[in-house]
């Protein structure tokens, strides 16, 4: 994949592929974005799994991550948003969500709407005013036809992170300051409280109408 910004190549280890890297804005390094693009969902989901199987939150610190494929008509397709838990307390999926709105127009997020609390991360992120920065440089990271997986996480030059990620065809990633983590952190919270809030309304609602049900009697 050809980005603007400048290329470096990934050195070669007996466990990785070659993988060409994409450096984008810089701000102060808390956080770094990667897209991760694959020529197929099936090797994105794996390297998805191989992603749960290194994060411990101390040595490996992922925020959020996310498996997104792109149509031919450009929209963007959510394909997993778990609720693996990270060291905050937070889910991947939600986070994942709210990368999402942080990159991606609403217009393009097709299945956002029905992801519950990750669909609705992605909206309060999508109205951040920090959000075009990144939306103009990574927003095309994805090619049509491909899969990706899209992280937020706090070093990616982690040996084992990299090597989850030895299939991807290429990253791109840019530098997130503190700022704008916190916000989508803030926003994937916010989301993941209200669904919560609405499934306890629900099953709430659900006894109130079972208790009020007259009692049935065979005759």
């Amino acid at each position: 994949m050809t980005q603007e910004a400048s290329m470096s190549e990934v050195p070669n280890t007996p466990d990785e592929a070659d993988v060409t890297m994409s450096g984008g804005a810089v701000y102060d390094g808390a956080y770094t974005l990667l897209i991760a693009e694959f020529s197929d969902t099936r090797t994105a989901q794996d390297a998805y799994e191989a992603l749960k199987e290194v994060e411990d939150g101390r040595h490996v610190q992922i925020e959020g991550v996310i498996v997104v494929k792109r149509t031919a008509d450009g929209q963007l397709e959510i394909q997993k948003a778990t609720d693996h838990t990270t060291r905050r307390g937070l889910t991947w999926g939600v986070v994942g969500g709210a990368v999402l709105g942080l990159i991606f127009p609403p217009t393009i997020l097709a299945s956002a709407a029905v992801l519950g609390a990750a669909g609705a991360a992605a909206g309060k992120v999508g109205q951040l005013h920090h959000r075009s920065e990144l939306s103009h440089e990574l927003e095309n990271a994805v090619e049509p036809g491909h899969s990706a997986i899209v992280a937020l996480v706090s070093d990616p030059a982690v040996v084992e992170l990299r090597r989850a990620l030895a299939t991807a065809d290429a990253i791109v990633e840019s530098a997130v300051d503190h700022v704008v983590a916190q916000d989508v952190k803030a926003a994937a919270k916010e989301a993941e409280e209200a669904e919560e809030a609405g499934a306890v309304a629900g099953a709430s609602a659900d006894g109130s109408e079972k208790q009020g049900e007259p009692e049935r009697t065979d005759t």
